[in-house]
């Protein structure tokens, strides 16, 4: 099926546009991946969010080997096209540390403070 959007979409010269995770109903910022055409094509024709893993240079959908998986709601593209905000509906936790949100630290007091204990341990996630 294609896709509106991929044309207005100007990925970088390794085919990849950043991607920005929000829970939708909350405006909680969740993380940033990576997407190349074919990570944005499936996220759009199944719902269920893809990323592109630069380290291991393949596709992964979020929550594949966790069960914490994002459901797309919406998708929105910036002014120049070189970005994208993707709205989910999160199940569990965004990060591999098992915090809620992947930006769980803050300056404070000139020091670089946890802001968010884990909520599972990624042992239980990952197995490792």
């Amino acid at each position: 099926m294609a896709h509106p959007i991929l044309s207005a979409v100007r990925f970088d010269q390794a085919g990849l546009v950043p991607a920005i995770a929000q829970q939708h109903d909350t405006g909680d910022i969740l993380m940033l991946a990576w997407m190349n055409r074919e990570a944005l094509e499936r996220t759009l024709d199944t719902g269920r969010v893809w990323y592109f893993s630069r380290s291991r240079n393949a596709l992964w959908q979020k929550g594949e080997q966790s069960g914490q998986i994002q459901t797309l709601i919406d998708l929105r593209i910036d002014c120049d096209g070189d970005a994208l905000l993707v709205l989910v509906d999160q199940t569990g936790v965004a990060c591999r540390t098992g915090r809620r949100s992947c930006f769980f630290r803050a300056v404070r007091d000139a020091e670089l403070a946890e802001i968010a204990a884990p909520e599972i341990s990624p042992t239980l996630l990952y197995g490792q």
